[in-house]
Protein backbone atom coordinates (compact mmCIF):
# COMPACT_ATOMS: atom_id res chain seq x y z
CA UNK A 1 0.00 0.00 0.00
CA UNK A 2 1.02 3.28 -0.78
CA UNK A 3 -0.73 6.28 1.12
CA UNK A 4 1.36 9.57 0.17
CA UNK A 5 0.18 12.90 0.32
CA UNK A 6 1.36 16.50 -1.78
CA UNK A 7 1.23 18.90 1.02
CA UNK A 8 3.20 21.25 -0.58
CA UNK A 9 3.36 22.96 -3.93
CA UNK A 10 6.07 21.45 -5.95
CA UNK A 11 8.76 23.98 -7.30
CA UNK A 12 9.23 21.17 -10.79
CA UNK A 13 6.12 19.43 -12.29
CA UNK A 14 7.28 16.08 -14.33
CA UNK A 15 4.48 14.71 -17.11
CA UNK A 16 5.12 11.38 -18.63
CA UNK A 17 3.32 10.59 -21.69
CA UNK A 18 2.92 6.81 -22.31
CA UNK A 19 1.91 6.06 -26.18
CA UNK A 20 1.79 3.19 -28.04
CA UNK A 21 4.91 3.41 -29.19
CA UNK A 22 6.79 6.16 -27.51
CA UNK A 23 7.33 7.07 -23.99
CA UNK A 24 7.81 10.91 -23.36
CA UNK A 25 8.78 12.79 -19.93
CA UNK A 26 9.42 16.24 -19.10
CA UNK A 27 10.09 18.51 -16.46
CA UNK A 28 8.48 22.16 -16.04
CA UNK A 29 8.92 25.03 -13.77
CA UNK A 30 5.76 24.76 -11.61
CA UNK A 31 5.91 28.64 -11.35
CA UNK A 32 5.75 29.29 -15.28
CA UNK A 33 5.31 26.28 -17.23
CA UNK A 34 9.31 26.82 -18.96
CA UNK A 35 10.17 23.61 -20.24
CA UNK A 36 13.88 22.57 -17.63
CA UNK A 37 14.14 19.02 -19.85
CA UNK A 38 13.04 16.15 -21.71
CA UNK A 39 13.34 12.73 -22.98
CA UNK A 40 11.77 10.58 -25.06
CA UNK A 41 12.06 6.39 -26.03
CA UNK A 42 10.51 3.95 -27.26
CA UNK A 43 7.77 2.38 -25.29
CA UNK A 44 8.16 -1.66 -24.70
CA UNK A 45 5.00 -2.56 -26.87
CA UNK A 46 3.31 -5.79 -25.05
CA UNK A 47 5.10 -5.68 -21.65
CA UNK A 48 3.33 -4.18 -18.09
CA UNK A 49 6.65 -4.70 -16.36
CA UNK A 50 8.93 -3.45 -18.32
CA UNK A 51 6.57 -0.43 -18.66
CA UNK A 52 6.29 0.61 -15.32
CA UNK A 53 10.16 0.33 -14.98
CA UNK A 54 10.45 2.34 -18.25
CA UNK A 55 8.45 4.67 -16.41
CA UNK A 56 9.95 4.59 -13.26
CA UNK A 57 13.83 5.20 -14.96
CA UNK A 58 12.57 8.07 -17.03
CA UNK A 59 11.31 9.87 -13.89
CA UNK A 60 14.25 9.40 -11.86
CA UNK A 61 16.22 10.37 -14.57
CA UNK A 62 14.90 13.97 -14.46
CA UNK A 63 14.31 14.04 -11.21
CA UNK A 64 18.33 13.23 -10.57
CA UNK A 65 18.78 16.62 -13.01
CA UNK A 66 16.06 18.85 -11.91
CA UNK A 67 14.99 17.75 -8.25
CA UNK A 68 12.04 16.43 -6.49
CA UNK A 69 8.70 17.00 -7.95
CA UNK A 70 4.91 15.69 -8.88
CA UNK A 71 4.50 13.46 -11.49
CA UNK A 72 1.68 13.09 -13.59
CA UNK A 73 0.98 10.51 -16.42
CA UNK A 74 -1.32 10.38 -19.28
CA UNK A 75 -1.68 7.08 -20.20
CA UNK A 76 -4.32 5.57 -23.41
CA UNK A 77 -6.76 4.97 -21.47
CA UNK A 78 -8.28 5.60 -18.24
CA UNK A 79 -8.47 4.07 -14.10
CA UNK A 80 -11.44 2.83 -13.24
CA UNK A 81 -13.07 4.40 -10.44
CA UNK A 82 -14.50 1.06 -8.94
CA UNK A 83 -11.49 -1.38 -8.73
CA UNK A 84 -8.31 1.29 -9.75
CA UNK A 85 -7.67 -0.82 -12.69
CA UNK A 86 -6.81 0.63 -16.13
CA UNK A 87 -9.45 -0.31 -18.81
CA UNK A 88 -10.02 1.47 -22.38
CA UNK A 89 -6.24 1.42 -23.09
CA UNK A 90 -5.43 0.35 -26.81
CA UNK A 91 -2.05 -0.39 -25.08
CA UNK A 92 -4.06 -3.73 -24.12
CA UNK A 93 -1.23 -4.66 -22.18
CA UNK A 94 -2.10 -2.41 -19.60
CA UNK A 95 -5.46 -3.11 -18.61
CA UNK A 96 -6.24 -5.10 -15.60
CA UNK A 97 -3.44 -3.73 -13.80
CA UNK A 98 -3.28 -1.39 -10.69
CA UNK A 99 -1.12 1.09 -12.87
CA UNK A 100 -1.51 3.80 -10.26
CA UNK A 101 -0.60 2.08 -7.33
CA UNK A 102 2.39 0.59 -9.20
CA UNK A 103 4.05 2.97 -10.35
CA UNK A 104 3.50 4.83 -7.46
CA UNK A 105 5.22 1.90 -5.57
CA UNK A 106 7.99 2.31 -8.08
CA UNK A 107 9.12 5.77 -8.01
CA UNK A 108 8.43 6.01 -3.95
CA UNK A 109 5.20 8.78 -4.18
CA UNK A 110 2.00 9.33 -5.46
CA UNK A 111 1.18 10.00 -9.13
CA UNK A 112 -1.73 11.30 -11.05
CA UNK A 113 -3.30 9.77 -13.67
CA UNK A 114 -5.34 10.87 -16.52
CA UNK A 115 -5.75 9.76 -20.11
CA UNK A 116 -3.76 10.71 -22.72
CA UNK A 117 -6.39 12.81 -24.49
CA UNK A 118 -7.79 14.59 -21.34
CA UNK A 119 -3.91 15.85 -21.24
CA UNK A 120 -3.52 17.41 -24.74
CA UNK A 121 -7.26 19.22 -23.70
CA UNK A 122 -5.57 20.38 -20.23
CA UNK A 123 -2.82 21.72 -22.17
CA UNK A 124 -3.88 23.39 -25.33
CA UNK A 125 -6.33 25.20 -22.65
CA UNK A 126 -3.98 26.44 -20.13
CA UNK A 127 -1.84 27.94 -22.84
CA UNK A 128 -2.06 27.00 -26.20
CA UNK A 129 -4.76 26.50 -29.21
CA UNK A 130 -7.58 26.66 -26.69
CA UNK A 131 -6.80 29.04 -24.35
CA UNK A 132 -9.33 31.56 -23.44
CA UNK A 133 -12.08 29.15 -24.51
CA UNK A 134 -14.55 28.13 -22.05
CA UNK A 135 -15.34 24.64 -23.71
CA UNK A 136 -12.83 23.02 -25.47
CA UNK A 137 -12.49 19.48 -26.95
CA UNK A 138 -9.60 18.29 -27.55
CA UNK A 139 -8.69 14.97 -30.22
CA UNK A 140 -5.93 12.64 -30.54
CA UNK A 141 -5.33 11.21 -34.12
CA UNK A 142 -2.86 8.82 -33.94
CA UNK A 143 -2.29 4.99 -33.08
CA UNK A 144 -5.89 5.28 -31.37
CA UNK A 145 -8.20 7.87 -31.42
CA UNK A 146 -9.30 9.60 -28.18
CA UNK A 147 -10.93 12.94 -26.88
CA UNK A 148 -10.72 14.87 -23.77
CA UNK A 149 -13.53 17.78 -22.58
CA UNK A 150 -11.57 21.14 -21.03
CA UNK A 151 -14.74 23.44 -19.35
CA UNK A 152 -13.32 26.76 -17.64
CA UNK A 153 -10.08 25.48 -17.02
CA UNK A 154 -11.11 22.18 -15.94
CA UNK A 155 -10.82 18.85 -17.22
CA UNK A 156 -14.36 17.45 -17.12
CA UNK A 157 -14.71 13.62 -15.54
CA UNK A 158 -17.52 11.24 -14.74
CA UNK A 159 -18.43 8.23 -12.59
CA UNK A 160 -17.25 5.92 -15.24
CA UNK A 161 -14.14 8.10 -16.13
CA UNK A 162 -14.94 7.93 -19.98
CA UNK A 163 -15.50 11.41 -20.52
CA UNK A 164 -14.98 12.21 -23.97
CA UNK A 165 -14.06 9.12 -25.63
CA UNK A 166 -15.77 9.51 -28.67
CA UNK A 167 -13.25 7.17 -30.36
CA UNK A 168 -15.61 3.89 -29.42
CA UNK A 169 -18.88 5.44 -30.84
CA UNK A 170 -19.96 4.26 -33.84
CA UNK A 171 -18.77 6.40 -36.84
CA UNK A 172 -21.88 8.65 -37.09
CA UNK A 173 -23.90 8.66 -40.56
CA UNK A 174 -21.97 5.91 -42.27
CA UNK A 175 -22.02 5.20 -45.63
CA UNK A 176 -23.33 1.97 -47.18
CA UNK A 177 -20.08 0.82 -48.15
CA UNK A 178 -18.66 1.73 -44.50
CA UNK A 179 -21.14 -0.90 -42.82
CA UNK A 180 -20.26 -2.90 -40.63
CA UNK A 181 -17.23 -1.31 -40.55
CA UNK A 182 -13.93 -2.78 -39.27
CA UNK A 183 -13.60 -4.95 -36.47
CA UNK A 184 -12.39 -2.87 -33.33
CA UNK A 185 -10.11 -3.99 -30.39
CA UNK A 186 -13.02 -2.95 -27.93
CA UNK A 187 -15.11 -6.10 -29.30
CA UNK A 188 -17.43 -3.92 -31.34
CA UNK A 189 -17.33 -3.18 -35.16
CA UNK A 190 -17.18 0.46 -37.39
CA UNK A 191 -15.80 2.44 -33.85
CA UNK A 192 -14.65 5.77 -35.02
CA UNK A 193 -11.29 4.99 -34.16
CA UNK A 194 -11.10 2.02 -37.11
CA UNK A 195 -11.53 4.79 -39.27
CA UNK A 196 -10.10 7.88 -37.85
CA UNK A 197 -6.62 6.13 -36.27
CA UNK A 198 -3.52 6.20 -38.19
CA UNK A 199 -3.54 2.32 -38.71
CA UNK A 200 -7.82 3.15 -39.80
CA UNK A 201 -6.36 5.29 -42.24
CA UNK A 202 -3.60 2.63 -43.83
CA UNK A 203 -6.36 0.17 -43.46
CA UNK A 204 -8.95 2.09 -45.71
CA UNK A 205 -6.19 2.93 -47.98
CA UNK A 206 -5.36 -0.96 -48.55
CA UNK A 207 -9.10 -1.89 -48.74
CA UNK A 208 -9.38 0.64 -51.56
CA UNK A 209 -5.95 0.74 -53.36
CA UNK A 210 -4.19 -2.98 -52.31
CA UNK A 211 -1.57 -0.60 -51.79
CA UNK A 212 0.25 -1.79 -47.57
CA UNK A 213 1.36 2.16 -46.36
CA UNK A 214 1.39 3.87 -43.09
CA UNK A 215 -0.72 7.07 -43.19
CA UNK A 216 2.21 9.02 -42.83
CA UNK A 217 3.25 8.26 -46.59
CA UNK A 218 -0.31 8.44 -47.37
CA UNK A 219 -0.03 11.88 -46.58
CA UNK A 220 3.24 12.74 -47.64
CA UNK A 221 2.42 11.00 -51.30
CA UNK A 222 -1.41 12.82 -51.36
CA UNK A 223 0.79 16.18 -50.84
CA UNK A 224 3.07 14.78 -53.99
CA UNK A 225 0.26 14.51 -56.18
CA UNK A 226 -0.95 10.71 -55.58
CA UNK A 227 -4.43 10.47 -56.80
CA UNK A 228 -4.88 7.19 -54.62
CA UNK A 229 -3.40 8.73 -51.72
CA UNK A 230 -5.29 12.07 -52.41
CA UNK A 231 -8.93 10.31 -52.43
CA UNK A 232 -7.90 7.99 -49.13
CA UNK A 233 -7.36 11.75 -47.67
CA UNK A 234 -11.04 12.93 -49.02
CA UNK A 235 -12.72 9.88 -47.42
CA UNK A 236 -10.46 10.74 -43.90
CA UNK A 237 -11.81 14.14 -44.01
CA UNK A 238 -15.12 13.39 -44.77
CA UNK A 239 -15.01 11.03 -41.49
CA UNK A 240 -13.48 13.14 -39.80
CA UNK A 241 -16.17 16.16 -40.23
CA UNK A 242 -19.37 13.42 -39.63
CA UNK A 243 -17.44 12.04 -36.23
CA UNK A 244 -16.69 15.75 -34.98
CA UNK A 245 -19.85 16.91 -36.02
CA UNK A 246 -21.65 15.05 -33.77
CA UNK A 247 -19.26 16.08 -30.95
CA UNK A 248 -20.49 19.56 -31.75
CA UNK A 249 -24.05 18.93 -31.58
CA UNK A 250 -23.55 17.52 -28.07
CA UNK A 251 -21.00 19.16 -26.75
CA UNK A 252 -20.57 22.96 -28.38
CA UNK A 253 -17.58 23.55 -27.85
CA UNK A 254 -15.56 26.85 -28.92
CA UNK A 255 -12.55 25.43 -29.83
CA UNK A 256 -11.91 21.64 -31.42
CA UNK A 257 -8.03 20.85 -31.14
CA UNK A 258 -6.45 18.18 -33.07
CA UNK A 259 -3.17 16.27 -32.20
CA UNK A 260 -1.52 13.37 -32.94
CA UNK A 261 0.73 12.12 -35.40
CA UNK A 262 -2.67 12.64 -38.71
CA UNK A 263 -2.94 16.27 -36.81
CA UNK A 264 -0.13 16.98 -38.80
CA UNK A 265 -1.92 17.01 -42.24
CA UNK A 266 -2.91 20.38 -43.37
CA UNK A 267 -5.96 20.18 -45.62
CA UNK A 268 -8.09 19.01 -42.77
CA UNK A 269 -8.01 22.34 -41.22
CA UNK A 270 -9.64 23.79 -44.02
CA UNK A 271 -11.22 20.62 -45.77
CA UNK A 272 -13.10 19.36 -42.33
CA UNK A 273 -15.29 22.72 -41.12
CA UNK A 274 -15.91 22.82 -45.07
CA UNK A 275 -17.97 20.17 -44.40
CA UNK A 276 -19.41 19.76 -41.02
CA UNK A 277 -22.59 21.94 -41.14
CA UNK A 278 -23.55 19.59 -43.50
CA UNK A 279 -24.61 17.63 -40.04
CA UNK A 280 -24.22 20.11 -37.19
CA UNK A 281 -27.92 21.04 -36.01
CA UNK A 282 -27.47 24.85 -36.39
CA UNK A 283 -27.90 27.67 -38.93
CA UNK A 284 -24.39 28.24 -38.69
CA UNK A 285 -20.81 26.79 -36.98
CA UNK A 286 -18.89 29.18 -34.94
CA UNK A 287 -16.61 26.42 -33.61
CA UNK A 288 -12.82 26.91 -34.83
CA UNK A 289 -10.89 24.15 -36.03
CA UNK A 290 -6.88 24.29 -34.96
CA UNK A 291 -3.93 22.20 -34.53
CA UNK A 292 -2.11 21.59 -30.89
CA UNK A 293 0.22 24.32 -30.39
CA UNK A 294 2.13 22.26 -28.52
CA UNK A 295 2.39 19.57 -30.89
CA UNK A 296 2.73 16.11 -30.11
CA UNK A 297 5.02 17.57 -26.87
CA UNK A 298 0.82 18.27 -25.79
CA UNK A 299 0.24 15.31 -24.30
CA UNK A 300 3.00 15.26 -21.74
CA UNK A 301 2.75 19.29 -21.11
CA UNK A 302 -0.80 18.59 -19.93
CA UNK A 303 0.38 15.47 -17.51
CA UNK A 304 2.58 17.69 -15.71
CA UNK A 305 0.22 20.13 -15.33
CA UNK A 306 -2.60 17.62 -14.01
CA UNK A 307 -1.58 18.32 -9.86
CA UNK A 308 -1.98 22.16 -10.79
CA UNK A 309 -5.37 21.57 -11.54
CA UNK A 310 -6.26 21.43 -7.61
CA UNK A 311 -3.14 22.69 -5.92
CA UNK A 312 -5.68 21.23 -2.47
CA UNK A 313 -6.51 17.77 -3.53
CA UNK A 314 -4.60 15.18 -1.97
CA UNK A 315 -4.08 11.75 -3.74
CA UNK A 316 -4.20 8.29 -2.28
CA UNK A 317 -3.12 5.39 -3.59
CA UNK A 318 -4.43 2.13 -2.90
Amino acid sequence: MVALEQDRAPTVRYGVDLGGTKIEAIALSADDGHELGRQRIDSPRGDYAATVRCLRDLVHGLQGRFGAGSVGIGIPGTLSPQTGLVKNANSTWLIGHPFGADLGDALGQPVRLANDADCLALSEATDGAAAGSPIAFAVILGTGVGGGVVAHGRVLTGPNAIGGEWGHNALPWPQDDERPGPACYCGRAGCVETFLSGPGMAADHQRHSDSEVTAAAIASAAASGDPACQATLARYAHRLARGLASIINVLDPHTIVLGGGLSNIPMLYQQVPALWGQWVFSDQVLTELKQAHHGDSSGVRGAAWLWAQDSEQRLRLV
